[in-house]
């Protein structure tokens, strides 16, 4: 469970805006599949929270290690161990992995470090990025920085990959 204390705002906006995801992936016919680390399926939780999700949602992958990343998302090994796990490159892999294994037309992926403490990698703790891929071509990666309690910081992770999902479509 999420900690009470996060702010009300907050958890309403992740509302409002899975929502408005759902009302338009169903416009367009289209299905969504998520590869999660940080957010350990917190996004696709929230989408399956909303009656209807099951039309827009084709699955989720909670790759929250890299054997995960790896068995899941059938990522190369060599691959991420030559990138840091929190980067635009494992983003980018993650979400072309998730489109490979399903039947999406859009895979979005989040990786990044919520807190308290980091991966030794030297990552800023907060840093999230996120990666959207098209099953007609494109991926789109953004990085964000987030300061917070590691569960806002999830909570805002979620609306970031939410806010991305609605500009890509």
């Amino acid at each position: 469970m999420l900690e009470c204390n996060i702010d009300e705002e907050l958890i309403n906006r992740a509302e409002k805006t899975a929502k408005a995801v759902i009302e338009k992936l169903k416009s367009l016919s289209l299905k969504l599949v998520l590869a999660e680390s940080c957010t350990a399926g917190l996004i696709s939780s929230m989408l399956a929270d909303i009656p209807g999700a099951s039309g827009i949602l084709w699955g989720s992958f909670a790759c929250y290690t890299k054997d995960a990343k790896i068995s899941m998302l059938g990522l190369e090994k060599n691959a991420l161990d030559s990138c840091d796990l929190v980067s635009s490159e494992t983003a980018c892999l993650m979400a072309a992995g998730a489109l490979l294994k399903s039947g999406a037309d859009i895979a979005v992926s989040v990786t990044g470090l919520a807190g308290p403490d980091g991966d030794g990698s030297g990552v800023p703790v907060g840093t999230v990025w996120v990666a959207a891929a098209l099953r007609s071509g494109g991926i789109d990666v953004r990085e964000f920085h987030f300061s917070g309690a590691r569960n806002e910081n999830r909570i805002k992770a979620a609306i970031a990959v939410l806010d991305i999902i609605m500009e890509k479509i």
